[in-house]
Formats: C-alpha cells, sequence, structure tokens
C-alpha cells in the first residue's frame, strides 16, 4: 500500500523510511496504474531527506505498527500526524492509548493493490480513503493529512466515526481472509466453498452482536453475507493478504481480524466461537508453513 501512495503522490513528495540499522538506500520499481499504464517509480530514503515530514504514513502489517511507531516517533516533532493504515483493529487503539499527546490518525481505504514480484507494483481495484482520528489532538490536523494525500489525486475524505468506518472493512476481512488461507483459494471460490457456507452464517451472527454490544450500528447478519459476496465475487482473481502470507511463510494479521473479534468479546462477555476458531486454524496453518 505505501508504493500505491508512492506512486500517486507527486515526484520528490515522499519518502520511504526504512528499518532500522539498514544502509540508507532510494526504493525503485514499476508502477502500473488502474489504465495499465507502467512506469518507473524511485522513492527517496527519508534519511537522506532534509527538513521534517508534513506526515507519516503507517503501512506496515499490524502487528510490527506499533514496533515501528516506537523506533520513529522520537525523531518527528509533537505536531506530525501519524496515520495508521492497517487491516483489522487493534493496534490503532493500542498506539492512540500509548500515544495519546500525539496526533494520531487512523486510515479505511478500498483501494486495492498487489504486488506479483518485487519489483512491480500493481493498482488493481480504484476505491476510496477515509481518515479520521483517534485523540484528540489528531482533530486540528486533519485538513494537513487531507490535503497531503489529496496531492496523489485519489479520492480522500475525513471521516468522523472512523471506528464504524474501521468495522466496516472488519467485516469484509473477518469474512473473507481467514477462509482464503485456510481453502488456499482465490476470493471468488469463496460462496460454493462447503466449509465457507458453514461457517458464514454464525460467523456473520458473532459480527453483529460485537457491533451491538460496541454500541456501533450494525448492517445485521443476512447483510454483512452480502456484502461479504459481493466484495468476493467483485475481487474474484485476487489472493487475500492472509492466504499470501501463509503462502510466502509470513506471520498474518489474524489476531488483528478474527482474533480482535474474540477476545475483544470475551470482554465484554460474549462467547464468539467461529472467530476462535478461525484464529486458531490460521495461526495452526501459519505454525506448519
Amino acid at each position: 500500500m505505501g508504493r500505491l501512495w508512492a506512486g500517486y503522490l507527486p515526484a520528490g513528495a515522499a519518502a520511504f523510511v526504512q528499518r532500522p540499522h539498514t544502509v540508507p538506500h532510494p526504493i525503485d520499481y514499476q508502477f502500473c496504474d488502474l489504465n495499465g499504464h507502467h512506469r518507473r517509480v524511485t522513492v527517496a530514503d527519508a534519511r537522506d531527506v532534509t527538513g521534517t515530514p508534513e506526515v507519516l504514513l503507517v503501512m506496515t502489517k499490524a502487528q510490527d505498527t506499533q514496533a515501528a511507531v516506537a523506533a520513529h516517533l522520537p525523531d518527528l516533532p509533537p505536531e506530525v500526524p501519524v496515520v495508521l493504515f492497517q487491516n483489522g483493529m487493534g493496534c490503532q487503539q493500542a498506539i492512540a492509548r500509548r500515544w495519546p499527546e500525539r496526533p494520531v490518525c487512523a486510515a479505511s481505504t478500498t483501494e486495492g493493490a498487489h504486488r506479483p514480484d518485487d519489483q512491480l507494483t500493481v493498482h488493481a481495484g480504484a476505491g476510496h480513503t477515509w481518515v479520521g482520528a483517534m485523540t484528540p489532538t489528531a482533530h486540528q490536523q486533519l485538513s494537513r493529512v487531507i490535503r497531503v494525500l489529496a496531492a496523489s489525486t485519489r479520492p480522500v475524505d475525513c471521516e468522523p466515526q472512523i471506528l464504524q468506518r474501521l468495522w466496516n472493512k472488519l467485516i469484509i476481512n473477518a469474512g473473507i481472509n481467514p477462509f482464503t488461507a485456510l481453502l488456499d483459494c482465490p476470493n471468488g471460490a469463496l460462496p460454493e466453498q462447503d466449509y465457507y457456507r458453514r461457517h458464514i452464517d454464525p460467523l456473520c451472527l458473532e459480527l453483529h452482536w460485537l457491533m451491538e454490544a460496541e454500541g456501533l450500528a450494525s448492517p445485521g447478519p443476512q447483510q454483512m453475507r452480502a456484502q461479504i459476496e459481493t466484495i468476493a465475487r467483485a475481487t474474484a482473481n485476487n489472493s487475500s493478504s492472509m492466504r499470501s502470507d501463509v503462502a510466502r511463510k509470513r506471520p498474518t494479521e489474524i489476531d488483528y481480524i478474527n482474533g480482535y473479534v474474540w477476545r475483544r468479546g470475551e470482554e465484554l462477555g460474549l462467547s464468539l466461537p467461529v472467530n476462535r476458531m478461525l484464529t486458531e486454524q490460521v495461526t495452526a496453518l501459519s505454525a506448519t508453513c
């Protein structure tokens, strides 16, 4: 996702923050836009760029986010907004609790991108991005964040109800990602799979229960399933990030998707066995790969 935004932002407007203890070097890759046009993108290493960044866009995997923010936040002035683009839920709240004095924002995007190989990033689906405040000081910085992201020409808006927006995306991720990982199938094959059919209705019911317990507007279990299957068919040839992580022997984000739902349910006194089962099965699958 970081390469997607860097591909659309004006040349020189973005810089990559590399992992600590690496040798500074620019990132160079081919970018394929929505029209199928290819172009070369070169993005500088942030350590080679002078001046203060306007925003810090954090696009790590959910499980890596706290460590990444902790490593780089001390180098930023306190007014620089931190924008979290992670899948799932949990890490956004954890960072807001850990640094409540910082302007921490969360973003939810329906833009789709994938990397067939390390040298190519493909913008696979047009979408929209919403940004909202997670801490009190973030509210006054939202206009800055929107201005910076809008320079990409991709549609971006402020979202006063960002938790509702994050939950709407969590529904889709919880209904697609674990099943595609366990069944090793592309998104479009899900609606015809027996395992998916057995568990999707109780899964949606559990999501509905938790949203109601959180005081959020739930679309209802039947509408959740319809939304999940609409997205699965619209992205029929896509491989979910969780399926790709399992195939590449990388840690998945299951703890921040179905695992978040299961644990949050326990905190609120709800039993959510399908989300627990999917979390445990994906975790076990990852351990054997």
